[in-house]
């Protein structure tokens, strides 16, 4: 079908169901941080931040992490209060955190399978289910013939793909974030997480502009972040950004409903970039986007000096 008409159609539906209201869905991968529990004296700040801010929110679970340190069994407690939150929805995102296209179909699904044992088995209790799966590293495989095979699957066991159209490197932003607190470096680590909330509703407008030039209206938006200490700190921050710029924070399902979420993903490589670059029918097309993104040079540089193994409070001054 001609590109146009196929828009058109987008457009159309587009209008009828969500007409010009722009929203927004919160997805958090990598829960529950059960490093930042034990250091914290057995708190999650980020979910009872959450709770302040009485949003929908969309988890996506690493049993793994349940096993990290000798405190399994309080790590438990952690993940039931994140699955029986009243505004929790709850996504499987492999046990172990592998890369797909690096291990391997058997592999994979192995890991995919043990990733839901536990979660499900509380989800259940709670009235609720693993609605999709979300890739780590958002690695969908490293060909054509990966991707389908691990599609194939999915689709075979009901697994809907999670997608997302904006995130903001806040892994990055965390590391120097917490290297600062460490060094109690506080206006540092306070004018970073400014700075990370700004760049992430800057690659938001930027994400927003790209879907009303290819589509003509505002799409439901999905934001990929992290458990861990900038948003635990400055996620209430962001949410408050989003509604001063007239964003209805809605959940994963509600803007899983918007009809661009129906098309294909013509993207064939193993980088985990926006569902917005994996429509796109060229890898011109992409390209050509991508060098619009706003910069995010900055924190990758100094992301980049907190990863280095010489002396960092040097590099960093």
């Amino acid at each position: 079908m001609n590109r146009i008409i196929v828009l058109g159609i987008f457009i159309f539906l587009g209008y009828g169901a969500f007409g010009q209201q722009k929203s927004i869905s919160i997805t958090i991968d990598d829960v529950p941080n059960t490093l930042k529990f034990h250091d914290d004296g057995f708190r999650s700040v980020l979910l009872e931040r959450l709770d302040s801010v009485d949003i929908p929110f969309t988890i996506f679970i690493n049993e793994s992490r349940i096993f990290q340190n000798e405190i399994a069994e309080k790590n438990k407690m952690l993940l039931v209060r994140w699955i029986a939150h009243r505004n929790s929805s709850i996504g499987n995102h492999g046990f172990s955190h592998l890369r797909y296209s690096e291990v391997g179909f058997d592999r994979f699904v192995e890991d995919v399978q043990k990733g839901s044992v536990l979660s499900d088995s509380i989800a259940s209790h709670y009235g609720k289910s693993i609605g999709s799966f979300r890739f780590p590293f958002n690695d969908l495989g490293k060909d054509s013939t990966q991707q389908v095979q691990i599609k194939e699957y999915l689709k075979a066991s009901d697994g809907q793909i999670a997608p997302f159209t904006v995130e903001s490197s806040d892994w990055m932003f965390d590391s120097v974030y917490c290297y600062y607190l460490e060094k109690e470096e506080y206006e540092k680590a306070k004018e970073l997480g400014e700075l990370y909330v700004a760049k992430t509703m800057e690659l938001l407008s930027f994400f927003e502009g790209m879907a009303e030039e290819i589509y003509g209206r505002p799409i439901s938006q999905i934001y990929l972040c992290h458990d861990n200490g900038i948003n635990a700190d400055y996620l209430p921050e962001l949410v408050s950004a989003l509604r001063n710029e007239g964003y209805e924070i809605v959940g994963f399902e509600d803007s899983m409903k918007d009809p661009v979420y129906s098309q294909d993903d013509k993207y064939n490589q193993k980088w985990g970039v926006s569902w917005l670059y994996r429509w796109m029918q060229t890898q011109e097309e992409r390209v050509q986007w991508m060098k619009q993104e706003p910069d995010l040079t900055e924190i990758q540089q100094l992301f980049e000096k907190v990863s280095d193994s010489g002396n960092l409070s040097d590099k960093l001054n």
